[in-house]
């Protein structure tokens, strides 16, 4: 059974997401000791946290904080997410990239099997394709991009200010080389690794400075994105409340990150703070367009979904063909042999024989198998159950 269980920005606000992530975990921990988990993958972005499970058995998880979605459904979700319709700015390219990278990390922690393989490989074909074959994305923004949208919206131009991005991730890339169409005075790179810092810095033509030379900076900085992967929060009020009070006043906080980077307290001092919760009142000027090609994708996601589902449903039973195969090819081969000990025949009449024992074994296979693929399109357990103990050979 394929489950996913996720909070993201559609039903929680930027808090209470934080306050869920150690219980979404503990519910995570609980079915580790409860069932047999055969496979993993966990997708954490700026707003969503979204675990998905291979588990050998039906688990009912109560729970009215998380949603949790099974097969059909969940398989339906992640095309529909790798696709950008289920992003906070619709369409956008960000999320494909996420899921790589969760697809990537669970390879490399050794938690991902076939089906899940099998799943966020398809996923991010579709998303891929309906990228190619639509306008999905077309004139989008990214999260990233969406907050210098925001401080345009309600600052005006932004040609001339100096910009400090903490963070030299994937988020802060995109904002930064948004801000950099945007004709920014001077665009300042921190990060905790002074290299990737120094890498994109050079991109953008701007200049890295180390994390500890932060304090430095703010003096002279008008607007600050922090995109960072900190469990807590980098900035504070007592970070910041030794800076001139006219300077504070005009300074724009925009914090990108989650768990968030800016402590709520420098509102205090007069700091324009906005965090990812602002970003969906954004006005995205594009929408109405991209909602016409999401009818378009939703068609494509209809499809592969069946196509899916049934490729997933296929791989319970594979074993049992392997099984089946090769178990009837050791007996041809063995009774063959036999029979050809027992013949004198020259090599044509050998192969008419060999080609003809081979016909018989595939025709004696063929129903077997065509029943095997209509339970699992049927999804009836008990057929393939039975299947497994007289089929599968355990020795």
């Amino acid at each position: 059974m394929l489950v996913n269980i996720r909070i993201d920005f559609k039903i929680a606000d930027i808090e209470t997401m934080e306050a869920s992530y150690a219980k979404l975990d503990m519910i995570n921990e609980e079915l580790h000791e409860k069932l047999n988990i055969l496979e993993e993958v966990t997708l954490k972005t700026c707003n969503r946290y979204e675990i998905y499970l291979i588990v050998d058995k039906q688990v009912n998880i109560p729970t009215t904080t998380f949603i949790v979605e099974k097969d059909d459904i969940a398989i339906n979700h992640i095309l529909r997410l790798a696709s950008g319709l289920e992003s906070m700015i619709m369409g956008e390219d960000q999320i494909l990239g996420q899921i790589k990278t969760a697809r990537k990390n669970a390879i490399k922690n050794n938690t991902i099997g076939p089906k899940l393989e099998k799943l966020f490989t398809k996923a991010i074909h579709v998303g891929q394709s309906i990228r190619k074959n639509t306008h999905i994305n077309e004139g989008g923004v990214s999260i990233g991009s969406g907050a210098v949208e925001l401080i345009e919206e309600k600052y005006g131009s932004l040609e001339g200010k100096n910009v400090l991005i903490i963070g030299a991730g994937e988020m802060g890339t995109v904002v930064s080389k948004a801000l950099l169409e945007k004709g920014t005075n001077a665009i300042v790179v921190a990060n905790r690794t002074y290299d990737k810092a120094q890498t994109l810095a050079e991109e953008l033509e701007g200049k890295a400075i180390r994390f500890d030379q932060l304090d430095e900076a703010f003096s002279q900085i008008d607007i600050v994105i922090s995109a960072t992967g900190a469990p807590h929060p980098i900035i504070t009020k007592e970070r910041i409340e030794n800076l001139e009070a006219e300077h504070l006043s005009n300074m724009i906080m925009i914090d990108l990150a989650n768990p968030r980077d800016i402590s709520e307290e420098v509102r205090d001092l007069n700091v324009k703070l906005y965090n990812i919760d602002d970003l969906r009142y954004i006005t995205d000027k594009n929408k109405e367009k991209r909602v016409q090609e999401a009818i378009k994708a939703e068609k494509i996601i209809e499809e592969e979904t069946v196509l899916l589902k049934d490729s997933l449903k296929e791989m319970e039973i594979t074993p049992i063909l392997s099984s089946l195969n090769i178990q009837a090819a050791k007996i041809r081969k063995q009774e063959l042999e036999k029979t050809m000990h027992m013949l004198d025949l020259d090599k044509s009449d050998a192969k008419k024989v060999e080609k003809l024992t081979q016909s018989i074994t595939d025709k004696l296979l063929f129903d077997v198998i065509q029943n095997l693929k209509i339970a699992a399109k049927n999804e009836d357990q008990t057929t393939i159950d039975v299947a497994k103990k007289l089929l599968i050979n355990d020795n």
